[in-house]
């Protein structure tokens, strides 16, 4: 990979438009059979930043014609009633995937949540049987986690080539590091996976051609633990001192040596939005 002058940004907004757009036009073909896709979300408590991406979730569906059930409990709701809730989701045949939000309060088995949510309506891709059709690369349709499927989904619009290429992973969480482990072990790339036990973590990604980082904290990587014309996939969602929305990576757009990476916000965010609304509309059609 060759070096560049100035950082070139991944237009996660822009590519996301582009996957909304296809999106719809699948719910206008759906509607000419009287099908309407159906997604349920269900947020407990009282998280800031749950309630405001669960309502971004709902607008997004809205707009795209897709049908989407909210159901909310306050903080105390018990682990029972939530479970019960999920299993009346899974029968009803106008929902075609459903949705915890994350984090949900300790007394609740976030686990047990997930096994609950049936694997042909789990849009998140976390229930297990869905994570090991993703590692066993099974050719079948199933749901895969929206954020790690929303980043492929970005490298391939960038026509980056994974076959065989370095890629560091920085971070194992079952939302994306592990996920994304298994995506690009399909792509047939050679792939590192680094995290807070690692030791000289940073030799790991200097030496990499595609960084993918999701730590959750701010300054994690800077300019010179890259390669020069590195690609870095910046998945991170942090506050910096001044109250702004910043990723994992600390950068200079205009001396990095990094070659793409994309931006927070307007990176990975809108494209795992865009990617739940498109997995959602796919599992309706997979169920014709």
């Amino acid at each position: 990979m060759r070096g560049f002058n100035m950082v070139k940004i991944i237009d996660g907004r822009k590519v996301a438009k582009q996957l909304n757009e296809s999106t719809k036009q699948k719910v206008r073909e759906l509607a000419k059979k009287g099908v309407t896709p159906g997604i349920a979300v269900i947020l407990v408590g009282n998280n800031d930043a749950s309630r405001r991406y669960v309502h971004m979730k709902e607008k997004k569906a809205n707009e795209l014609g897709i049908n989407s059930i909210m159901k909310t409990f306050s903080e105390d709701v018990s682990e029972k009633v939530v479970i019960d809730t999920i299993n009346k989701l899974n029968s009803n045949p106008k929902v075609n995937g459903i949705l915890v939000q994350s984090p949900l309060p300790k007394h609740i088995n976030e686990q047990k949540v997930i096994n609950t949510i049936s694997p042909e309506k789990d849009v998140d891709g976390f229930n297990p049987i869905n994570i090991g059709n993703l590692f066993l690369n099974l050719d079948e349709k199933y749901p895969v986690a929206c954020t790690p499927k929303g980043i492929m989904t970005l490298l391939e619009k960038y026509q980056v080539n994974l076959d065989g290429a370095k890629v560091v992973i920085v971070g194992r969480s079952s939302i994306v590091g592990k996920p994304m482990l298994a995506l690009m072990l399909n792509a047939n790339a050679t792939i590192t996976v680094v995290h807070s036990h690692t030791k000289n973590l940073k030799a790991y990604t200097q030496a990499a051609d595609i960084v993918i980082s999701s730590v959750g904290k701010y300054k994690t990587l800077e300019d010179k633990d890259f390669k020069p014309g590195a690609y870095v996939i910046d998945v991170g969602q942090n506050l910096d001192s001044n109250g702004k929305l910043v990723g994992d990576v600390n950068y200079d757009p205009k001396t990095s040596k990094i070659g793409y990476i994309t931006p927070v916000p307007g990176g990975v965010g809108p494209m795992t939005i865009a990617t739940l609304m498109q997995q959602t509309v796919e599992m309706c059609e997979w169920g014709l």
